[in-house]
């Protein structure tokens, strides 16, 4: 059974960072894509960042140059630092991945929170 587990959220002052990290097992993560998503209070959730199987990145315009997504020395980990954190960057953060062969978002982990103050 597939299974993704976020760690890493907290509470932090606005210009702080924080680095966020998902473990993945149950499936061969290395040939996913693999992205974090979060969600704002009384909002959708979004698509934060992504990163291929070959370490394509791709970003949402309001975290691009703040945040890093990055695979981990064990290819079943994915990792999110964040830095120059802002109040509106609040949400609880998910990480996620698409069953093999799938264009979906299938596989979610149970989210972290991540509280900015201002």
């Amino acid at each position: 059974q597939v299974q993704l587990v976020e760690s890493g959220g907290g509470v932090v002052q606005a210009g702080g960072s924080l680095r966020l990290s998902c473990e993945a097992s149950g499936g061969t993560f290395s040939m996913f894509v693999m992205g974090w998503f979060r969600q704002p209070p009384g909002k959708e959730r979004e698509l934060v960042a992504a990163i291929t199987s070959g370490g394509t990145t791709n970003y949402a315009d309001s975290v691009k140059g703040r945040f890093t997504i990055s695979r981990g020395n064990a290819k079943n980990t994915v990792h999110l630092q964040m830095n120059s954190l802002k109040p509106e960057d609040t949400a609880v953060y998910y990480c996620s991945s698409p069953r093999p062969g799938s264009s979906n978002w299938d596989y979610w982990g149970q989210g972290t929170q991540v509280t900015v103050s201002s």
